[in-house]
């Protein structure tokens, strides 16, 4: 996180609809696991979701049970709380030419990649050696 942003506090239903596009697509699968807490300006304990763009860091406000209804009461998530493909392709076309998108959304499928060990292939290779 840059410094010399302005942070920016806010509900998500207060969000600008391009903001809160951005938000769903670099959290597919919701939200409510990836919230943090700081101690706000009054002293209080205060959940929020974090998101940065090229201009601002925003520190979303939300409980964990208000990040399960925002994606419960959301028609771009399907029942499980995963942004549906249409969606996420609907996003990731309009929003395609900002690089803080792009490339927190290609490491999350790189990582995965990288990770991903089928157990079936290690079989395969011990049946040939024997």
């Amino acid at each position: 996180m840059s410094t010399n942003k302005p942070r920016v506090i806010q509900d998500f239903e207060k969000l600008a609809k391009d903001i809160q596009e951005q938000i769903k697509l670099t959290y597919p699968n919701g939200f409510s696991q990836h919230l943090i807490q700081f101690t706000n300006k009054d002293g209080k304990l205060v959940s929020a979701l974090p998101f940065e763009t090229d201009e601002k860091y925003y520190l979303v406000r939300m409980t964990t049970q208000e990040a399960k209804d925002i994606i419960f009461a959301d028609d771009d998530y399907d029942d499980d709380g995963i942004l549906k493909e249409t969606s996420k392709e609907e996003f990731a076309d309009k929003y395609a030419e900002l690089d803080y998108i792009n490339d927190s959304f290609d490491d999350d499928d790189d990582d995965f990649k990288d990770e991903y060990d089928d157990p079936a292939d290690d079989d395969d290779d011990d049946d040939d050696d024997d």
